[in-house]
């Protein structure tokens, strides 16, 4: 094919997608969680594939694990936030209105009725916007499960397709810059994943043996808060410890503080995070705390898992970019 030829068909591709993009814009995130989940996903296809079934019914049985982790995923989520959130907003309406620590003959009092009205006042809009959204979000499961599907089918086909315009010479920085991909989607949803199940297992069986009213409720917020770089579900046991210190219950606080630091913030962290991280890539603390918040605060949830994934790519091509400026 023609260079000139090339470049028109590659100029007409980029303006189809582009309005595509516009079209299908209330869906692009669930299209971009399928893409990602489906390129973590490739070698449980392939493995079931090597196993002797055909590739449809390969395809198919990948899905359907693609599709049972998520909704293992949401339902806590929904379950606290919609069916029980009763019980959440009755837990943070315990938290009281101040807090008054004393040190070096130095009093402080810290205000949180403002933070607790408007915790619960989000809550209950978030509530109201799952039962409002529920016939969205059901459209929304069928189309990340058939992304995921064709992905899983057609995966040679696309790479083929998304490599033809990109000429030889640089097929190798497409294909480092893939391998990065699919290391930090990795990192993000498989360790992530699997270290806040495991938070939130500890953290219900945690504050369950203490005696809490709501150990579902808090070992959920756990696991969410797993996904928060750095502080994680020390942010939930801290103000647990808080709550007990106003209610004047020192030694509960000091069981909460010691314990619940030990098993529900750091336990996960030095038991399940090690055991997977050698299958990851490099994805330093710092670079995924930036992308994690900059991602969140600019494009919502879907900025947790973009974010981190820009950053690490854009770490690749300076890495890319410092190996080509030493050969040259």
């Amino acid at each position: 094919m023609a260079p000139r030829k090339q470049l028109v068909l590659t100029g007409l591709f980029a303006i189809l997608l582009g309005l595509t993009a516009v079209i299908v814009v209330d869906l692009l995130a669930t299209i971009f969680f399928g893409l990602t989940v489906a390129t973590v996903l490739i070698p449980i296809a392939r493995w079931i594939q090597d196993r002797g079934l055909p590739r449809w019914w390969a395809s198919v049985i990948a899905t359907i694990v693609a599709f049972g982790g998520g909704v293992a995923v949401v339902i806590p989520i929904i379950v606290v936030l919609y069916i029980r959130r009763q019980q959440a907003v009755a837990l943070l309406n315990s938290i009281p209105d101040q807090f008054t620590i004393e040190a070096f003959d130095l009093v402080y009092t810290i205000e949180t009725a403002d933070l607790t009205r408007i915790a619960v006042g989000y809550l209950r809009e978030v509530a109201l916007a799952i039962a409002r959204g529920t016939p969205l979000l059901v459209a929304q499961a069928f189309v990340f499960a058939f992304v995921v599907f064709a992905l899983f089918l057609r995966r040679e086909s696309i790479a083929r397709a998304l490599m033809a315009p990109v000429p030889p010479d640089y097929h190798d920085i497409i294909l480092r810059l893939y391998d990065r991909f699919r290391e930090t989607l990795f990192a993000l949803y498989i360790i992530q994943a699997a270290t806040a199940a495991g938070t939130f297992l500890i953290a219900v069986t945690f504050f369950a043996v203490l005696g809490y009213q709501y150990p579902v409720t808090l070992g959920v917020a756990a696991g969410i808060l797993q996904f928060l770089p750095v502080v994680g579900p020390s942010l939930l046991v801290l103000g647990v410890a808080a709550l007990e210190v106003s209610a004047g219950a020192i030694g509960q606080a000091a069981i909460v503080l010691i314990f619940g630091l030990l098993l529900v913030a750091a336990l996960p962290d030095a038991v399940i995070r090690p055991r997977l991280a050698r299958e990851t890539a490099r994805l330093p603390a710092s670079l995924y705390f930036v992308g994690f918040t900059g991602g969140l605060l600019s494009l919502g949830p879907v900025g947790v898992i973009a974010g981190p994934l820009a950053v690490a790519l854009l770490s690749e091509v300076l890495v890319l970019l410092a190996d080509e400026m030493n050969s040259s």
